[in-house]
């Protein structure tokens, strides 16, 4: 248990840190330039390094190291975990944290209008379909208000291709009587450039979901840590 004294109300404040929390919060020589209150957790949280914040989850040891392999904290959220070998349990943590942030952006989305925020579109998609070592194609189906009714992964391939049919994501639309659709797939090669048969496709799902009055908003493909627009390049 650490204890910060309030200088300002002359009043002691106790923090129930478990020992390994207190040590990453308040490393030995580190000043933070505040006093500690009962609402000042928030600032000390970030306050914290990269290192330090994803210490508390995995250790501090293991968090220097996973950072110094990935590069950053973006390469280490959006690629898979197991090229750095945690243990078990801190592997586990690492994933529900960063199942805890997709969801939240999903949630986000599944309340607002989806166009309005489109770097929480960028960043569920990257999250989502980043780290996969093969090819999935998952449709983002929406309401009339653009907010997002369900996020499915409709077909999956091998490392460089999936099969797509237009007359699934048609028959989908429909039962959830979406009135507009997302589309977005993966290139584990890392390039997130479009081929000829990505473009031949979108333009058959734009036409099949047409028929049923669905309206296509984009499709996007996600590389690594790159998410392309095809509404944006003009390909829509």
């Amino acid at each position: 248990m650490i204890l910060m004294e309030n200088l300002a109300f002359g009043r002691g404040f106790h923090f129930p840190f478990h020992s390994t929390l207190g040590e990453h919060l308040f490393p030995e020589g580190r000043v933070f330039p505040f006093f500690i209150e009962e609402n000042t957790m928030v600032q000390v949280v970030e306050a914290m390094s990269d290192a330090e914040l994803l210490g508390v989850i995995v250790g501090g040891k293991t968090a220097v190291r996973m950072l110094q392999d990935a590069g950053s904290i973006t390469a280490l959220l959006n690629h898979s975990i197991a090229p750095y070998d945690p243990q078990p349990r801190i592997k586990t943590r690492l994933l529900a944290a960063k199942e805890l942030v997709r969801r939240s952006l999903l949630e986000r989305l599944c309340q607002g209008n989806a166009l309005n925020s489109p770097s929480s579109v960028r960043d569920y998609l990257r999250m989502t379909l980043a780290a996969r070592d093969y090819e999935v194609f998952l449709v983002l189906f929406l309401d009339a208000q653009n907010r997002v009714i369900k996020s499915e992964e409709m077909f999956r391939g091998t490392l460089t291709q999936t099969s797509v049919y237009p007359r699934e994501v048609v028959k989908r639309s429909l039962f959830y009587n979406a009135s507009a659709a997302i589309f977005a797939h993966n290139h584990p090669s890392g390039v997130a450039e479009p081929s000829h048969a990505d473009e031949t496709l979108t333009q058959a799902l734009k036409q099949a979901l047409a028929l049923v009055d669905v309206r296509v908003l984009d499709h996007f493909i996600v590389a690594g840590a790159g998410v392309l627009s095809f509404a944006e390049r003009g390909l829509l």
